[in-house]
């Protein structure tokens, strides 16, 4: 896909641009809306579950009141002498006023105890007359407590006939006798009719909850495609300021390398010339002083003709920016340094970011050999996932970068402002005695496109090979 954009962006450059541009925008909209799509499953989830909770709380409230209307009107009233002292006319009818809910599947089980902690009423018959210790919950509910519902399997010593029917709702309602004897009215049902109850609340409030969330991202999407544009055009502005920059530095540093050598450099050559002159024709006895004053002057039109050669960028677009970096190498061997340099042979930049990275190890060197007296120096590049990383090392003396910068790294902090302003980071690691790490970290290529659609008088070499490497 990459190959047959740049193919496409080489067959018609002024298309590319808007290509590019639209592709950026679709990028930022399908961020937004992923990250409103999580934001709506970060929200939804946690309220499901609270739906869903509040749903069976709910139905239990709803088994507490069916069971207690069923305990005060129709068991209550049935409790009698005869039906404590088990008489079986009795029994049978409360089983009878009790068959319809049984019938039903309202209730599956059904038990009433008295204070003793004795079953004097089941529909299981051989469960009339067993004993079981109360709990406390038990004793608080005979005098007076409120009554209690849970959605469990029940394993207790008494659920012999329920410990295999998996959820079941438990409730446990007060009640009385005829004489007025505090009694416990226990009924059990299927938790099946809960869980029904909570799917169905959970679907009536999940739809009108999620249209709400995504109509409120759908209202969100207009102003958001609007802020990435904006922040697109001022990505852009910024770019074109900071290429000019770098044009102007260029320009600049070009302007003075001329004069150095035009004017500077061939005055003191010249000078040169007439102190070795002077030398032959003059006093034996001056013969030293213009030795000395000839050998000073050289000194300083070599260092000045090296000046020059730094001041004076290659045409990376001509040289590309490995062999202009090992032209960097040169004035390295006349000061006795070592240069390794490692650089991936598939390393994307474009033309921007090709400066900045052969102005950071052009900086970097030029403070290795003249204030680190570093021995060697490495240079490695790097670049994975959209992001490209230079990394100069030399074995200098370094310093302590919490104190006062030494002058000698003044273009060094000239060249972070511009890498900042690029987007990217500068970072600069030294101990003294342990020589000086620079690693300057910036994406591959510009922000966008569009301001090469606007470069009409750029000859189309360059052109081209902007396009290309975007």
């Amino acid at each position: 896909m990459r190959e047959l954009y740049l193919g496409r962006a080489r067959s018609n450059p002024n298309k590319a641009p808007e290509v590019s541009e639209r592709l950026e925008v679709r990028s930022a909209v399908a961020k937004f809306l992923t990250a409103g799509f999580v934001a709506l499953v970060v929200v939804a989830t946690p309220v499901a579950i609270w739906i869903w909770a509040e749903a069976e709380r709910h139905a239990l409230a709803n088994a507490r009141e069916f069971t207690q209307r069923l305990a005060d009107n129709v068991v209550g009233p049935l409790i009698t002498s005869q039906l404590l002292a088990r008489d079986p006319a009795a029994l049978e009818l409360l089983d009878q006023r009790l068959a319809p809910w049984l019938a039903n599947g309202s209730v599956t089980r059904i038990k009433v105890w008295d204070e003793e902690g004795r079953v004097v009423y089941s529909d299981k018959k051989n469960l009339i007359g067993q004993d079981f210790e109360h709990e406390e919950w038990a004793r608080l509910l005979l005098d007076g407590g409120p009554a209690t519902a849970t959605l469990e399997p029940q394993t207790g010593d008494e659920n012999e006939y329920e410990a295999h029917a998996g959820e079941l709702v438990e409730v446990y309602a007060r009640s009385a006798s005829q004489s007025g004897a505090p009694m416990i009215f226990e009924t059990y049902s299927s938790g099946e009719g809960v869980r029904r109850e909570q799917q169905a609340v959970l679907m009536g409030m999940i739809p009108p909850m999620l249209l709400s969330l995504a109509a409120l991202q759908l209202t969100q999407l207009i102003p958001a495609i609007r802020l990435a544009r904006r922040i697109q055009r001022d990505q852009v502005t910024r770019h074109k300021l900071l290429r000019c920059a770098i044009e102007a530095s260029d320009q600049e540093r070009r302007q003075i390398a001329s004069e150095l050598h035009d004017e500077v450099i061939q005055d003191l050559s010249g000078l040169a010339y007439a102190l070795e002159a002077e030398e032959r024709r003059g006093p034996a006895e001056l013969r030293p002083v213009f030795n000395n004053a000839r050998s000073m002057l050289q000194s300083n039109i070599r260092s000045l003709r090296a000046m020059t050669s730094e001041l004076y960028p290659p045409d990376l677009e001509e040289f590309g920016l490995k062999s202009s970096l090992l032209r960097l190498e040169t004035p390295l061997v006349e000061r006795g340094v070592a240069l390794s340099l490692e650089i991936p042979d598939d390393l994307v930049l474009d033309r921007d970011r090709e400066v900045l990275v052969y102005r950071v190890a052009r900086e970097a060197l030029v403070n290795a050999t003249k204030h680190s007296l570093a021995q060697t120096v490495a240079i490695r590049i790097r670049q994975s996932g959209g992001r490209t990383e230079i990394t100069v090392v030399d074995d200098g003396v370094g310093f302590d970068p919490h104190g006062s910068r030494p002058e000698g790294h003044f273009g060094l902090r000239i060249l972070g402002d511009t890498i900042r302003h690029a987007g990217g980071t500068l970072d600069i690691r030294s101990t003294p005695g342990s020589g000086t790490s620079v690693t300057a970290t910036f994406g591959v290529c510009t922000p966008s496109a569009r301001w090469y659609s606007r470069q009409s008088a750029t000859p189309p070499g360059r052109n081209s090979a902007i396009s290309s490497s975007t």
